[in-house]
């Protein structure tokens, strides 16, 4: 998809409102600073406060230079509420295993900023959770530390282990002064200077099942995280049909050109400009596929039978081949993740 001009890039009000209370506890007047930034204090309490992008960059590096800390995104992270991420806190806080919270993650990141893309890669025995902000503008040091930190901190309450830790992570920028906080902060080898932000797990870890689980609450959430990113000036059709798509599966599979009358187009126009933004009907299609058949198999109410037809598959092998493609288990298998315990 193609991102807006940086001059229209914008980032979640609450996450702004997280590095103000940060500043607060360290006896610096977050708001003035946010203020100094150019951030109207008072608008990041609205629902849906957005923040534009180089507003936040002046703030960061006003924090950095308050607190004289460069390991200052460390400690914002601390301050991350589920509610930071709007739904998609509480959908992540729901799912299944933590490769689904990833991938959910992933899905849903434009609820968090305009410059971040994430993404998730299988590299030998782990999955590797990928935080690119490559694309202009420059994202500070610190802010990517604080992504990291917060998705460390969220692995392991999701897991309900605060021993839990990655594997390695590695981060673009140079060493700071102070660095060890990194290590007390990741409790894994931490390499500086590399060519990718990201952070690893053991997929073993990844696929079991998580104690806080809860299929229904997250495909909940998933629906409001959709719904808001619906409501921003710049939603793009993908996200709109997206929407759609998720409202009308349960009920069979939609048909594209039932799709583009609800959003008030032809079927041509629809699929144009679908392919402007970088996708399709049908990959949109199985993307809802996958993200209600993990979340149906892992409540346990329907029969395989019965998921196959709601999603449109012509068969229940069809469905358990394309589920296997999809999350590397039969739904037999992804239904009794974890139940030893």
């Amino acid at each position: 998809m193609t991102a807006p001009p940086v001059s229209r890039m914008s980032t979640i009000g609450t996450w702004t409102t997280t590095l103000v209370r940060a500043l607060d506890a360290q006896g610096i007047d977050g708001k003035g600073l946010a203020a100094a930034a150019g951030i109207d204090p008072e608008r990041l309490f609205e629902p849906d406060a957005r923040v534009p992008r180089l507003e936040l960059t002046r703030l960061w590096a006003l924090a950095v230079e308050a607190t004289g800390d460069p390991c200052f995104g460390l400690t914002v992270s601390r301050y991350v509420t589920q509610t930071t991420f709007h739904g998609l806190g509480y959908a992540v806080l729901a799912s299944t295993t933590l490769r689904e919270a990833f991938e959910r993650m992933v899905r849903f990141r434009r609820l968090i900023g305009d410059v971040i893309e994430l993404s998730l890669l299988e590299v030998g025995d782990c999955y590797r959770f990928v935080i690119d902000v490559s694309s202009p503008p420059v994202v500070p040091y610190e802010a990517v530390d604080a992504v990291m930190a917060v998705t460390v901190r969220q692995t392991r309450i999701l897991r309900g282990d605060s021993g839990f830790n990655p594997t390695a992570v590695s981060l673009q920028r140079p060493e700071p002064n102070g660095a060890g906080a990194f290590q007390r902060m990741f409790r894994a080898p931490v390499s500086f200077g590399q060519v990718l932000n990201a952070i690893d797990y053991r997929r073993v870890d990844c696929d079991e099942r998580l104690p806080s689980a809860n299929a229904e609450l997250a495909r909940q959430n998933d629906e409001v995280a959709m719904r808001y990113l619906s409501r921003l000036k710049e939603a793009s059709v993908s996200l709109r049909v997206q929407q759609a798509l998720l409202k009308a599966l349960p009920d069979g599979a939609p048909e594209k050109g039932k799709v583009a009358r609800e959003l008030g187009m032809s079927a041509r126009n629809l699929q144009r400009h679908l392919a402007e933004e970088g996708t399709s009907f049908k990959g949109l299609l199985n993307d809802a596929r996958v993200t209600l058949a993990r979340n149906y198999v892992a409540e346990g109410r329907l029969s395989v039978t019965e998921i196959a037809f709601l999603l449109g598959f012509a068969d229940t092998s069809t469905f358990s081949r394309a589920f296997k493609r999809w999350t590397g288990k039969s739904p037999r298998d992804y239904a009794s993740i974890g139940d030893s315990r």
